[in-house]
């Protein structure tokens, strides 16, 4: 069904480490893949890939265990959708059409894959924009001091299989109160009902909701490992990066750290990135495209 969201886009099935995953892509111009977050598909990006499409070669694609992309079982130490293994996925489907060197756009989960393959392929990555999203080391601290609640972040990494079981036996309504949670008005009124169909159709299977566990669960060890190590090695992105946030959530809502995100990325990964706050739930490529998307276009071209 989201086919009429991408008008014009060829479709891609790629043969990678974990089995196939799912990607679309349209345009003539310098390479740039964009990755959705959570419990997305790539069907969040139908605003914005036909206008970037215009200027760009532009890749979405699902991530591992999302969509309509393969999804593996975990494996007992959570390697299996860790953001490192994510991040070479990128790198399979993008030189399998061609492409070795590419900018690289990602929200929510996918932003934790982007900014992880920019420290692991430092070569590969020329420009990287991060929308809503703070450091995944950074968050779950603040998780476990108590400055925020861990909410959907500390459920979802239980131990296999009580998240699993408990959300398969009536999914939607649980996907569907965590949209409408992020939301800036409360509701899914900003969304495409095609897209919701392709998301609902996503998180409506147990092999994918068992992924979305696994996704959490590698972020709360993995993923932590992985930015524990880069940041005592003193390691950064080298290449130009853009943060997007809401003022919502990152500002004002569930993250609850009202520090101009800029500045823990500054004290991070990211010491000289750049950025702009947009007024916007969580959902900024869809509740505010248009700012999203002037923002993008303004530093994909700088």
């Amino acid at each position: 069904m989201s086919d009429d969201l991408f008008p014009g886009f060829d479709s891609h099935w790629i043969d990678t480490e974990i089995g196939r995953i799912f990607a679309r892509s349209k345009g003539t111009g310098k390479p740039l893949v964009l990755l959705h977050g959570f419990p997305q598909t790539h069907a969040m990006w139908h605003h914005l890939a036909p206008a970037l499409a215009e200027t760009y070669t532009v890749v979405c694609m699902d991530l591992r265990g999302y969509g309509w992309s393969s999804a593996p079982k975990g494996d007992a130490k959570h390697e299996t959708y860790s953001k490192r293994a994510m991040g070479r996925d990128v790198v399979q489907v993008m030189e399998a059409l061609g492409h070795v060197h590419f900018a690289v756009a990602g929200h929510d989960r996918g932003a934790r894959v982007a900014y992880r393959l920019a420290l692991d392929h430092p070569g590969r990555v020329e420009r990287l924009a991060l929308l809503d999203i703070l450091p995944t080391y950074h968050v779950w601290e603040q998780m476990r001091t108590g400055k925020v609640p861990e909410a959907h972040w500390g459920y979802l990494s239980q131990a296999y299989p009580k998240p699993e079981e408990e959300i398969e036996r009536d999914p939607i309504p649980y996907f569907e109160g965590l949209m409408r949670q992020w939301s800036g008005a409360g509701d899914l009124g900003a969304f495409d009902p095609r897209a919701l169909h392709a998301y609902w159709q996503s998180c409506n299977e147990p092999n994918r909701i068992h992924a979305f566990c696994e996704d959490y669960r590698a972020g709360a060890t993995r993923d932590i490992e992985a930015d524990e190590a880069d940041l005592a090695a003193g390691k950064t992105i080298q290449c130009p990066t853009y943060v997007i946030w809401s003022d919502y959530y990152l500002v004002s809502g569930p993250v609850g750290d009202r520090k101009q995100p800029l500045d823990i990325w500054h004290k991070s990964f990211a010491p000289k990135a750049t950025g702009i706050g947009v007024t916007s739930g969580h959902f900024v490529a869809e509740e505010n495209p248009g700012a999203t998307l002037e923002a993008l276009q303004a530093f994909l071209a700088a």
